[in-house]
């Protein structure tokens, strides 16, 4: 078990230090902002939708170290896919942070994201890891007003 707390930190700590796809992408079509009034964490997710592809995806923003590095992995994991295949993912990933904590973790579904799983243990910081997926669920849905963890 200590051995996986300190992968989650390591990751956390290296995605939040060195984000992936942070920055406002230029042929963003679709663009959505996430607030999360409880920890402060307050973002923009970019994505460049062709037909159903995700084809680019970035984010924007200050948080915590969670919501960053959460949003961080998360775009690594949904750029270039279908949007379907995205939204699946934001299910099972949904479904892990929420989930009992004994509860056994797809790991090979989830990858890198599978070290939230650690969140479980600290309900409110289940919010500081959704909020980006959250936000992007929006983004592709079109949605028009800005996503609140509250």
């Amino acid at each position: 078990m200590s051995e996986l707390r300190e992968l989650y930190q390591e990751i956390i700590l290296e995605h939040n230090k060195t984000p992936r796809n942070f920055g406002k992408i230029e042929t963003a079509n679709r663009t959505q902002e996430g607030y999360n009034p409880l920890c402060g964490d307050h973002l923009h997710v970019h994505l460049h939708v062709n037909g159903d592809q995700i084809e680019d995806i970035s984010f924007e923003g200050s948080g915590c170290a969670i919501s960053k590095a959460s949003a961080s992995l998360m775009t690594a994991a949904i750029k270039g896919v279908p949007v379907a295949e995205a939204l699946e993912l934001f299910e099972h990933f949904h479904q892990m942070v929420t989930a009992e904590i004994d509860e056994p973790v797809d790991d090979e579904r989830l990858g890198k994201m599978a070290i939230f799983a650690g969140v479980r243990e600290f309900p409110m910081r289940v919010k500081c890891a959704t909020l980006a997926w959250h936000t992007m669920k929006a983004a592709v849905q079109d949605g028009q007003d800005p996503v609140s963890t509250e």
